[in-house]
């Protein structure tokens, strides 16, 4: 995908691809002791582990009409700083087959379930990749993986493991509450329902045998109890729903819970057989609605979460039964938030002063953006951002995108897009439409990325300049010693160019245009 994207002939590519299934064979001369080693591994056992290039080289050169195999084998963990082995090449000098594998591999270990480790998180993939842009990989391949990863919502590209919604199982069996917990199941702007039967345990009730529900966010869509591990996957509890309509609020704002018999429904809550349940939830910014049936009667709980950055997760649980016959499903067309009911105001950061545009406030990646501005030569933007308190990534801050639109909105109606320029200084070519040019520069007052993302948690004005020759506009700005100049080569003619500022989990204010 990567080569592909690069632009590599399918011969290339499918040279890249039977190089990187065989890039490793190089470790059959390590000894297995050593790569299933869990903890630290001994100086001894590192440089046994960094000859496993040099025994794939030697191994795969006796097949002599496919030499690009070993070259791939020996190179791969050069790093672009030279700081690489078993040569230490560096920069263009490690062979490009090796450049594009060395990007694959690393998603691919990260990304991979290991002995000692579920699959890492891929928003901390994304980050380390970003931190790896021009010292461990390729700029111009690592950037190609940033782009699959931002495209993989729902994280596809990962190793697939066989874990469904009841952590794999047909039945979910829960002695004490929340002994046993479900993955989560995600929430958002399309009406997820959930059917699912309750079986009371040997000896209880119906009404002791209560099934519930955990409102949470994590990076591994799980439930977590542990301190350290709550802290590593940025686990965040919402609030506990019995089916009952009892609730527990831990992180929610607020919690309102109406609840009605069914017109002409048997009162009887359930027998020794069990009692089958309807769910339907379903999220809008900072609101959301679930909505719990037993074919008796009909629970409404309205949940004010604390912002609209945060994913929510549903994940089931109980206490003396046994959940199973679970189906989910989620509807085609998303909610425009009318039928959830606002129980309080929501959650903003943009009441600071207003410019020349309206303050805008993006949620999540490019939720929001400003209305296009047309670009001419001379034009500048100057505006203020923050980074909302979820904020943790070093993409989480201010975007400028050129664009083209009938009218004149971000993804509006005939829309064409030509650049995405970050201010953490990622830049890529935009398909058919455009071609960009973005030099890696960082002078010595960059910080380092901690403090890039905590002095765009604390607020940064940010002034970006553009100059139009032709159909190439530059696009330049300098922030916290990242230097950005932009080159976009426009493919289309007759095409008025817009900008627009957006980006993720940011505040936008002050928005002001310097017309040249």
């Amino acid at each position: 995908m990567i080569a592909d994207l690069a632009g590599k002939s399918e011969k290339e590519c499918d040279e890249i691809y039977y190089t990187a299934l065989l890039h490793d064979v190089g470790k059959i001369g390590v000894p297995d002791v050593i790569l299933n080693k869990e903890g630290k591994l001994t100086d001894g056992e590192f440089d046994a582990i960094r000859q496993h290039p040099v025994i794939g080289k030697q191994i795969l050169s006796i097949i002599t009409q496919s030499p690009y195999l070993s070259i791939g084998a020996n190179y791969h963990h050069e790093r672009y700083d030279g700081r690489g082995y078993p040569n230490g090449l560096k920069g263009e000098d490690i062979p490009d087959v090796a450049r594009v594998i060395a990007v694959a591999d690393a998603y691919d270990a990260m990304t991979s379930k290991r002995s000692y480790r579920e699959p890492i998180p891929q928003q901390r993939v994304r980050e380390e990749l970003v931190k790896g842009l021009g010292t461990q990989f390729d700029p111009v391949y690592g950037r190609i993986m940033l782009r699959l990863i931002d495209g993989d919502t729902d994280y596809q590209m990962r190793e697939k493991v066989e874990v469904r919604e009841l952590l794999g199982n047909t039945e979910l069996v829960c002695e004490e509450y929340r002994s046993t917990v479900s993955e989560g199941i995600r929430i958002f702007e399309h009406a997820t329902h959930i059917h699912l039967h309750s079986q009371p345990a040997e000896g209880i009730t119906p009404q002791e045998a209560i099934p519930s529900m955990v409102l949470f966010d994590s990076l591994d869509e799980r439930i977590h109890t542990g301190e350290a591990e709550k802290k590593e996957l940025v686990y965040f509890e919402y609030a506990e729903i019995r089916f009952d309509g009892r609730t527990v609020c831990s992180g929610a704002r607020k919690i309102q819970v109406e609840s009605a018999p069914l017109e002409g429904a048997d009162s009887d809550s359930g027998d020794s057989r069990g009692t089958d349940y309807e769910v339907e939830a379903v999220r809008c910014m900072d609101h959301a609605l679930i909505k719990l049936s037993d074919g008796t009667r009909r629970i409404c709980i309205t949940v004010a979460l604390p912002d609209s950055s945060r994913y929510l997760y549903l994940a089931l649980t109980g206490e003396h039964c046994t959940l199973g016959n679970l189906l989910v499903s989620q509807e085609e067309k998303a909610t425009d938030g009318s039928e959830i009911p606002r129980i309080m105001d929501r959650v903003t950061y943009i009441d600071g002063p207003a410019g020349d545009v309206p303050n805008v406030q993006v949620d999540g990646y490019r939720t929001a953006a400003t209305e296009g501005i047309p670009v001419r030569e001379g034009l500048a933007l100057r505006f203020h951002s923050m980074s909302l308190p979820t904020a943790r990534l070093v993409w989480h801050c201010p975007y400028i995108v050129l664009f083209h639109s009938d009218d004149r909105k971000v993804y509006g109606h005939g829309y064409h897009e030509y650049a995405l320029i970050r201010m953490d200084g990622e830049s890529w070519k935009s398909g058919a439409y455009s071609e960009n040019r973005m030099p890696d520069r960082k002078t010595e007052e960059f910080p380092g990325w901690e403090s890039f993302k905590m002095l765009n948690r604390q607020g940064l004005d940010y002034e970006v300049h553009f100059h139009v020759k032709g159909n190439v506009v530059r696009t330049e700005t300098e922030n916290l010693g990242i230097v950005i100049r932009n080159e976009t080569t426009v493919l289309e003619t007759g095409k008025t160019i817009y900008a627009a500022v957006t980006g993720d989990q940011c505040a936008l204010t002050d928005i002001r245009i310097l017309e040249p």
